[in-house]
């Protein structure tokens, strides 16, 4: 019942996403899902005619433009699914990727109440300036400039007024829209859209906590001290909170400025080399590293070093993924397709079905075609894309930390190739890679797991005695039971009790529909009016439930 509220609740707002939808030409998929109907029952009109410059667009650009127009929430979706490699072709990719800065920023005037609230005072009071122009604009927060009284710039990273409120709404309707596109869309379940919105969820609200982005920050620069080619600001906690972040300003030319880079007289190939150096050590040494380091989160500055901001998405690495990472990209190279496969199936650990068969002549195809290649002229990039384009041919799909992570090294190439056409990122990833190999297998680490591995052995060989009483015993009682799970038997056992979960319903329904006549029927003497409120109540019970029962059969069709 309280879910149907909830539904009636954000009613106008899914009427808004079913016109967006169908004005770009998705109106089937708003037919499929049940989400027409729903809106028609509830007496809402939906516009189903479709303008042809929309239909003559690509699927890609119509989702893009959809998502631009349905708000922030919707934009970060997008920027979300643009990570999922192993989900979307590369024209979805390269399309959804366009959607960062794709919100206009708000007049000063409107962050102005929201930024005195987490500062604790008018911004005057705190800095000696502030540029009430925005510096840039995105689907969460907006920056600006300013200036402390000793001279030193800062940017302030503000979130968008009443956005939190907005973005509850929205997660709400994405999570029953998953559930509609898997339970009336079955050519879209690979897509798995319900655990797609199950973690844009988690990195959404992550993402909304700025206190979190600036811990990720220094996490980051102190997994560099010592390395002087990369610049993070430094954080000023004092005004920082999970809606305000104000951080150094970093004064360097834009990534995608090349022109600017050239005029700077800095080294291209240089830069490319170090930028590649810094991805790199975060990916494949720390584990822990930026998971979106596209041109706008890139800065050069004039003495050589790079600077990198907005840690809002990051990315975690376990010791055994890093050891993964280098192993597939070693077999790729060495040609070795059985173990490129099996870290393919240790990955995609949800592919219960696929012909191991079939993707194992895939993978030796594709390792096929990289044999005689020179190092120099391998592009780890395209290789890394090759494999996820055979991992969605399998229907697999990657953990998130792994589609973050290639992402990332997709990104890395395209921008060390604009900056260096003869950009080799296969020569750079090469020492990385041999010392990742090397650590899983110097002694200290072979020392430690084995040590674990043996702890544990011993552990349950200590437990294995009274385990196996405690058997013994449960069989001599008759407690000894073989529990066997179907899904086909547990479906038919949720729909009995669905169907007696009404059924009860029911007949309370009725239960209470004879006991309130009974009772306004027995009206008289000095307890009337406790006796009619007895009876309205009932009515009104008998009238929830049946809406209640209503509901839960519509819901069934």
């Amino acid at each position: 019942m309280w879910e149907a509220l909830g539904t009636v609740r954000d009613l106008g707002r899914m009427q808004e996403i079913a016109s967006v939808l169908i004005r770009y030409g998705f109106g089937d998929i708003v037919r499929r899902i049940g989400l027409a109907e729903w809106l028609e029952r509830a007496g809402r009109l939906l516009h189903w005619h479709n303008a042809d410059e929309m239909l003559r667009m690509s699927a890609a650009t119509r989702v893009r433009r959809a998502l631009e127009e349905l708000g922030p929430t919707f934009v970060k979706l997008g920027q979300v699914m643009a990570t999922r490699v192993d989900l979307l072709p590369p024209d979805w990719i390269a399309e959804l990727s366009e959607l960062q800065n794709a919100v206009p920023a708000l007049p000063f005037a409107q962050v102005r109440p929201q930024l005195v609230a987490d500062l604790g005072a008018p911004p005057e009071e705190i800095f000696a300036r502030l540029d009430e122009q925005p510096l840039a604009a995105a689907s969460l927060a907006q920056t600006h400039r300013a200036w402390l009284d000793d001279g030193r710039a800062v940017v302030l990273k503000i979130r968008r007024p009443g956005i939190g409120e907005t973005i509850e709404a929205d997660l709400r309707l994405l999570a029953r829209l998953a559930e509609l596109i898997e339970a009336h869309a079955p050519d879209l379940r690979r897509y798995r859209p319900t655990e797609v919105v199950r973690q844009f969820n988690v990195s959404l609200r992550r993402e909304l906590d700025f206190a979190a982005e600036c811990r990720h920050a220094e996490k980051i620069a102190a997994n560099f001290a010592g390395h002087p080619e990369i610049f993070i600001p430094a954080v000023h906690w004092q005004w920082t909170c999970a809606s305000l972040n104000v951080q150094d300003f970093v004064d360097g030319i834009p990534g995608r400025d090349l022109a600017g880079v050239d005029a700077a007289g800095l080294d291209r190939v240089a830069l490319a080399r170090r930028g590649a150096g810094i991805v790199l050590k975060m990916v494949l040494e720390d584990g822990y590293f930026h998971a979106d380091p596209h041109p706008g989160n890139i800065f050069y500055l004039r003495d050589g070093r790079i600077g990198v901001i907005d840690f809002g998405m990051v990315g975690r690495l376990t010791e055994a993924r890093r050891f993964e990472i280098a192993r597939l990209l070693h077999g790729a190279v060495e040609h070795d397709a059985e173990a490129v496969t099996d870290v393919l199936l240790a990955w995609a650990d949800g592919g219960l079905d696929v012909d191991e068969g079939r993707l194992q002549t895939d993978v030796a195809l594709f390792v096929a075609q990289y044999r005689g290649v020179p190092l120099k002229e391998l592009r780890i990039g395209q290789m890394l894309a090759d494999i996820t384009g055979i991992l969605r041919d399998h229907s697999l799909v990657l953990p998130p930390d792994l589609a973050l992570m290639i992402k990332a090294f997709l990104t890395l190439e395209g921008m060390g190739r604009q900056l260096d056409p003869d950009f080799d990122m296969a020569s750079e990833a090469r020492p990385y890679l041999q010392r990742v190999m090397l650590e899983r297998f110097s002694p200290a680490q072979m020392w430690q797991r084995g040590r674990r591995g043996v702890g544990g052995l011993l552990e349950l060989a200590g437990d294995l005695p009274r385990d196996l009483r405690r058997l013994l015993q449960a069989a001599k009682r008759g407690r000894l039971q073989l529990r066997v799970e179907t899904e086909a038997l547990k479906g038919f056992g949720d729909q009995v009790n669905r169907a007696a979960n009404r059924l009860t319903m029911g007949i309370v329904t009725a239960a209470l529909i004879i006991g309130s006549s009974i009772v306004m029927n027995s009206i008289g003497g000095v307890s009337s009016r406790w006796l009619l409120a007895m009876g309205v109540a009932g009515f009104v019970g008998a009238g929830l439930c049946g809406l209640w029962i209503l509901y839960a059969i519509w819901r069934s069709r």
